[in-house]
């Protein structure tokens, strides 16, 4: 669980440059979403759990790593950036390998068992 002993880092990474977008394709998705609407991106994601390896730092917390690569979705996300809208973002993460061992073994996330 992210608690006040540890830090969440999320990060969109797109796929391809913004300059490839279609500009007509933008400012579509930018005036359905002056109207209200809330389209849905798709993303593979990661999450990667760690700490510090030495307790040299102040900064000793858990660090949670949550990065999206976006898949589809790049004209939407262009023009809610450009409107300040929200986007719905659908991410593929593979929980169980997003659980290293020593997260399971305490418990800090609700993940699967580890495997025997």
């Amino acid at each position: 669980m992210v608690d006040d002993e540890a830090h969440l880092y999320e990060f969109v990474v797109p796929m391809v440059p913004p300059t490839w977008n279609d500009r007509e394709r933008v400012a579509e998705y930018a005036e359905q979403m002056e109207r209200g609407t809330m389209p849905t991106a798709v993303a593979v994601s990661t999450l990667d759990v760690c700490r510090p390896a030495l307790d040299r730092s102040t900064d000793y917390y858990t660090h949670w790593g949550l990065t999206h690569f976006l898949l589809d979705g790049h004209h939407k996300l262009e023009a809610a950036a450009s409107v300040g809208r929200p986007v719905q973002l659908l991410s593929l993460l593979a929980w169980a390998r997003a659980c290293p061992r020593p997260v399971i073994k305490t418990g800090w996330l609700p993940c699967a068992p580890s495997p025997s």
